[in-house]
């Protein structure tokens, strides 16, 4: 098949020198690489400049394929290339050109030139490519006009020293290389043997964690804990839920205090769950705790955040709604069924839903990091909460399937029994407060504009 050429552009409101520093940086492949991706970067070295190497593998279907890239003809602010080495192209360079519009913009514009492998592919192949091509750098630009926009509302940001707990979790595994993009450093706490000075070993449960090998730090953001949608909540199960969340922090609040040097703010993260099955209320952080399991835990979670506020260290508690990204989390778990138009509302469907798009999510907690007004609860979801027959009736749509099978409630407790009713059948009609009096940005208002980013379609 004859070599085929893609080129999308895209104007920014950013000078030039700024947004071709940004793909410099650590954290940028991966920050443009879609969720509805199967991709992990297996390597990195040399960055952008002539001899850089990436490796990494995508899935397609049930195959798993190895990329193996070089980056060559480096000019600074004008030209990167991409040139496929090994890969499941026959022929495979990407050019991404810069070129300067003015003092304060510049266009980005994406070449690609491919030769399909397997030549019998055909038109079928050769239009599959360009749809897939098309989502791609849709998204990508998507994202980078949104991440410099977010350099300009903030103003001039130092570099900063970040230490994440829960960084392989989906909101971690979001916001790490989001951070490492906006110039910044990043420290994870693993629970294993840690194998570079950008990692520290921890043992939450067990009070092990010493972070005397770590410089002055500026930020903590604190996500890890036990996932409550896995399994019945049987003793044990509740038991791990909690001490999960209390124990690890505990364990973080105390290796704190004893820094010389403290974080001037620690980011935790909590749950909606804090105020319970609330019906048709709205809620604001002002509201008081519901009732059941999830509020206790939820109550004991930042309770023990709080303590770090008597020595010296802001506090921001993200009550975090449904995270939306079909990597992981609630919305990957219903796609394989609506996708199949086996999907459907959740018993009457009338539950409130409060969610939040991963892109917002990881923006609020920046966000929180660098506004002062960001202090105590703060309701980490989109302004616009739906019901579970609207949330339902959106995905649907915007799969192009019908939502017409829904779940019975006898049908969740017999397989979830007292999870169902604080989770899938609870109504928690949350709004972001102090986010919208703190004049965050959101990306994703609405449900329908926010699926369709993050899905592609």
């Amino acid at each position: 098949m004859s070599l085929q050429t893609f080129t999308k552009s895209i104007s920014l409101r950013r000078p030039v020198a700024e947004v071709f520093a940004w793909h410099e940086r650590a954290g940028a492949l991966e920050r443009l690489t879609p969720p509805w991706e199967r991709v992990e970067v297996l390597e990195q070295t040399g960055g952008i400049r002539d001899g850089g190497r990436v490796v990494l593998r995508s899935k397609v279907g049930p195959f798993w394929s190895r990329w193996e890239v070089e980056h060559r003809g480096y000019d600074e602010k004008r030209v990167f290339r991409d040139v496929l080495l090994k890969g499941p192209f026959a022929f495979w360079e990407h050019a991404h050109r810069f070129k300067i519009d003015s003092a304060a913009s510049c266009t980005l514009t994406d070449e690609i030139n491919y030769r399909l492998p397997l030549g019998f592919l055909g038109r079928a192949g050769s239009a599959f490519a360009r749809s897939k091509l098309e989502r791609l750098f849709a998204y990508r630009h998507a994202v980078l006009a949104e991440d410099l926009a977010m350099v300009e509302s903030y103003g001039s940001v130092r570099s900063m020293r970040f230490l994440v707990s829960g960084a392989s979790g989906l909101v971690g595994r979001a916001l790490v290389p989001f951070l490492r993009s906006q110039g910044h450093e990043v420290i994870r706490l693993v629970r294993h043997k840690a194998h570079g000075p950008d990692e520290v070993f921890w043992d939450p449960e067990k009070g092990v964690l010493d972070l005397a090998s770590v410089r002055m730090l500026d930020a903590v953001v604190h996500l890890a804990g036990a996932n409550v949608a896995e399994g019945r909540w049987t003793a044990a199960r509740r038991e791990e839920i909690r001490a999960s969340r209390v124990l690890g922090t505990r364990t973080l609040v105390t290796a704190l205090d004893r820094l010389r040097h403290r974080p001037f703010v620690l980011v935790t993260a909590s749950a909606t769950g804090f105020y319970g099955d609330a019906g048709d209320k709205k809620l604001f952080e002002s509201d008081k705790r519901g009732s059941g399991f999830l509020a206790d835990v939820c109550e004991a979670w930042e309770r023990e955040a709080a303590v770090s506020r008597g020595f010296g260290i802001r506090v921001a508690k993200l009550r975090t709604g449904v995270v939306l990204s079909p990597a992981g989390g609630a919305l990957a778990k219903l796609l394989p069924l609506f996708s199949a138009g086996l999907g459907g509302r959740i018993s009457s469907g009338n539950q409130w839903m409060s969610w939040i798009s991963i892109d917002d999510m990881i923006g609020a907690i920046y966000h929180a990091v660098l506004d002062q007004r960001c202090n105590g609860p703060v309701n980490a979801v989109a302004p616009e909460p739906v019901t579970n027959a609207e949330f339902t009736a959106t995905l649907a749509h915007v799969l192009r399937r019908p939502a017409i099978l829904p779940v019975p409630t006898a049908a969740l407790h017999l397989a979830f029994g007292a999870m169902a009713d604080e989770t899938l059948l609870a109504s928690a009609r949350v709004m972001p407060g102090r986010l919208t009096e703190s004049q965050f940005y959101f990306r994703h208002i609405r449900l329908e504009q926010a699926l369709r980013h993050l899905l592609g379609r």
